[in-house]
């Protein structure tokens, strides 16, 4: 049987995997795609970095509470979600 993810599990993994984009770009780049999208001293820019934050500290949450799901066989953990091989 595979978990599945909720919405909220889906907006946090977007917002990491947006996150994490975003400072590849600004250490490859010295680019900020959030900053330039939104405006770089907006309030918009401040609440998508305040909620990729709360999304990091969500997902290394969830994924310290399902490490008894890592040993079931057949099952694999990718950053605190849990899928079934095939």
């Amino acid at each position: 049987m595979m978990n599945k993810l909720s919405a909220v599990d889906w907006i946090a993994l977007a917002l990491v995997i947006i996150g994490g984009l975003n400072w590849g770009l600004v250490g490859v780049f010295d680019f900020d795609l959030v900053g330039t999208i939104f405006g770089a001293i907006s309030a918009i820019t401040r609440v998508v970095y305040i909620l990729v934050g709360l999304s990091a500290i969500y997902v290394l949450a969830i994924s310290k509470s399902s490490g008894s799901n890592r040993s079931s066989p057949g099952f694999t953990t990718v950053g605190g979600f849990c899928y079934h091989g095939r």
